[in-house]
């Protein structure tokens, strides 16, 4: 597929996403919503692919919803009821990853995504691109990203599932105090209140956030990630009993996969490893 509002890249392993409106700091439009959506899904079959970076072009990573959407909106009443409720597309999500079904939710699908998912904030991110980031599994930022949930200031309230998934990134407080605000934070701010995971010189980024993904894609069980990610994001609804009777189903698979025994003759003989995936 050829895209219009997007880059796609396939490299060593890693798919890089490129959000590619940089005259409107990657504003978020209903094109993008389906090219980025395909892509993932692209991403996800292609047995190549162990990591995907999701990033903008320009200097902005994403600004929102573009205005023009927002506007129209406001102008049709109608519309404004029907994006009131969560929008499930149709047929599988992109990934596949056994989450509950709101998972399929417009936005909420990144984590059924059975590969890590990067977000690399190279610049400001506000509104629903802070959200698709929060769904993202990493959030990687510049040293000169600015964030704001934006929302509040907007006549808008905590939507497409950000008052589930902020508390748990940042914590109570701090998700209230970003939410109710709406105001401006450095990334050095976000860095201090779990936002982002890490943070890199505007001048090395790209670079610093591939190397980390290079160490993933190379050095990784494929499997390994997928089933993790899969526990992980199913135990934020489960009690602890079964959590832990989940890991001990899992570990017991894990020691008759491929990658198991790739992991364990990799160590022994010092050498690179070769997974499979299986």
């Amino acid at each position: 597929m050829s895209y219009e509002q997007i880059l796609y890249e396939a490299q060593d392993g890693i798919a890089t996403l490129t959000l590619n409106r940089p005259d409107k700091l990657n504003a978020w439009t209903n094109v993008l919503e389906q090219e980025v959506r395909h892509a993932l899904t692209a991403a996800t079959a292609d047995a190549a692919i162990r990591v995907i970076i999701l990033t903008g072009a320009g200097r902005g990573f994403c600004a929102g919803a573009d205005m023009a959407l927002l506007n129209a909106v406001r102008e049709r009443s109608e519309t404004a009821a029907a994006t009131a409720s969560p929008v499930a597309f149709p047929g599988p999500v992109p990934g596949g990853l056994d989450l509950p079904q709101a998972f399929s939710y417009r936005y909420a699908y990144f984590p059924t995504v059975p590969k890590p998912i990067i977000a690399a904030i190279n610049g400001p991110v506000a509104g629903l691109g802070l959200i698709l980031s929060l769904y993202a599994d990493l959030r990687f930022a510049s040293d000169t990203a600015v964030f704001t949930t934006a929302f509040s200031r907007r006549g808008l309230i905590a939507e497409h599932g950000v008052d589930w998934i902020l508390p748990r990134v940042v914590g109570l407080p701090n998700a209230l105090d970003l939410m109710l605000s709406a105001r401006k934070i450095t990334a050095q701010e976000a860095l201090q209140m779990g936002l982002v995971n890490r943070l890199y010189p505007a001048d090395s980024f790209m670079s610093e956030v591939r190397a980390y993904a290079l160490e993933l894609a190379r050095m990784v069980s494929p499997r390994s990630m997928r089933v993790m990610k899969s526990q992980l994001f199913r135990a934020q609804d489960v009690d602890f009993a079964t959590s832990l009777q989940a890991g001990l189903t899992e570990m017991s698979a894990s020691f008759s996969s491929e990658d198991f025994k790739e992991g364990v003759a990799h160590f022994v003989e010092k050498r690179p490893p070769e997974f499979s995936g299986k």
